[in-house]
This record gives structure tokens, sequence and C-alpha cells, in this order.
């Protein structure tokens, strides 16, 4: 439940950052490639911060 909380976070975060840029006039290929860029990392950041450790 911690990575659906952790995932809402950054999508909402991502889409201030993509409304920001729209409104600077970033062209929309270059916002595209940003957005799949930093969804990426944010999925790679969700999974290590909420995956549980193993007992060993």
């Amino acid at each position: 439940m911690s990575f659906a909380i952790y995932m809402v976070g950054f999508v909402i975060f991502l889409g201030g950052l993509i409304w920001g840029a729209v409104a600077a006039g970033v062209p929309h290929l270059y916002i595209g490639i940003g957005t799949l860029v930093l969804l990426g990392l944010g999925i790679f950041s969700g999974v290590g911060r909420t995956r549980s450790k193993d007992p060993s």
C-alpha cells in the first residue's frame, strides 16, 4: 500500500512539473520525453524505498 501512496504523490509532483513546463512554453516533445524519464525514475525509486528487506 505504501508503494501506491508513493506513486500517487509522485504523479501529483510530475503533474505540477508538466503544468509548469507547458506554461513556460516548452515543446510538447521534450515534455513527453522528460515525463517518461521521470516516471521511470519514480517507479525505480518507489520500488527501492517500499520493498521489504529479506530476512537473512
